[in-house]
């Protein structure tokens, strides 16, 4: 009998040393490198295309600040060791063309967004805070929020895909095709709801990402701040303009961007008797947004059914 416990106590030892050991040892690197993608339209895009999902990452967390971000030195190894590295290339990103610069990544095994896009220069609208004087002029970083932009990006992903592996070129536009059909619908729906408003205006009591947006569906903005400003605090001056403008459109609805407050778009709003709505920007997405596997083309959906709403 005390063989018997001895034998079951060392059958249990060894169960939780094997599991220790599976859980704790470090990993053998997969044999197909990660695709990475530094933010989270390229992660999208990227994981509607392939058929292995779970090999497709995201530098940045769900829920972080894109303007923000700093790579780590573990996310530079996995980029050095990246399959193919995305991303999009603007202002937010002047990290990534140092890290370019600084190591081994073949032009082969990397891809940027805003190559294939025609750009916009950042502009500043009556009102809206400005920039610091002296700084250059920037392209506008925020081509994604132009639904023919993503569609483009859509397909350079694809194209670059299948260069590194060409046997699975069908899956890829397979995949691609229906993303891309799912968008053109959303597309439409939105030069739909625009045709049809004669308010074509929008007022924005914070950043401004959707300079695409606005031109690809002859829409016009009043903005409290750039895109990618880290301002948040609004001068009487614009409060002001802002407001004027809205009394004079006689809007109904003030916009603010996702996971940001809504201090000043509600100031905006009780004075000129309007409601507050949300259009996602899609520069990132929640932890719980993203753990239930929201996309772009549910953002964009959802933006399009708040414009029906609110102009």
């Amino acid at each position: 009998m005390k063989n018997l416990f001895k034998n079951v106590g060392l059958l249990a030892f060894s169960f939780i040393f094997i599991i220790l050991v599976a859980v704790f040892w470090p990993k053998e690197a997969s044999k197909d490198a990660q695709i990475i993608s530094t933010s989270f339209v390229g992660y999208d895009f990227t994981r509607a295309i392939v058929d292995d999902k779970n090999n497709v990452s995201m530098l940045m967390k769900p829920g972080a600040e894109m303007h923000e971000y700093e790579p780590t030195p573990q996310d530079i190894i996995n980029i050095k060791n990246a399959k193919l590295f995305i991303y999009i290339g603007g202002e937010s990103e002047e990290w990534v063309e140092n890290l370019l610069a600084d190591n081994d990544v073949p032009a082969e095994r990397r891809l940027r967004l805003m190559d294939f896009v025609d750009l916009k220069v950042e502009e500043e609208k009556e009102g809206m805070e400005t920039e610091e004087e002296g700084e250059e002029e920037e392209y506008d970083e925020h081509i994604w929020t132009s639904i023919p932009n993503a569609i483009k990006m859509i397909n350079a992903i694809r194209e670059k895909l299948s260069s590194i592996t060409a046997e699975k070129g069908n899956i890829y536009k397979e995949n691609a095709d229906s993303y891309i059909a799912r968008l053109s619908a959303i597309d439409k729906d939105i030069r739909a709801t625009v045709a049809a408003k004669n308010n074509r205006t929008l007022i924005f009591g914070d950043r401004f990402p959707f300079r695409y947006f606005v031109d690809e569906y002859d829409l016009d903005y009043y903005a409290a701040f750039p895109g990618c400003s880290d301002q948040t605090e609004a001068s009487a001056n614009t409060i002001s303009v802002l407001t004027k403008k809205a009394k004079e459109l006689g809007a109904k609805a003030i916009f603010k961007i996702e996971m940001t407050n809504d201090r000043l778009a509600k100031t905006i709003a009780e004075e000129v008797g309007a409601e507050v709505y949300t259009l996602h920007a899609a520069h990132n997405i929640s932890e719980e947004e993203f753990n239930g596997g929201l996309s772009y083309a549910d953002i964009m959906e959802k933006n399009a059914e708040t414009l029906k709403e609110a102009l």
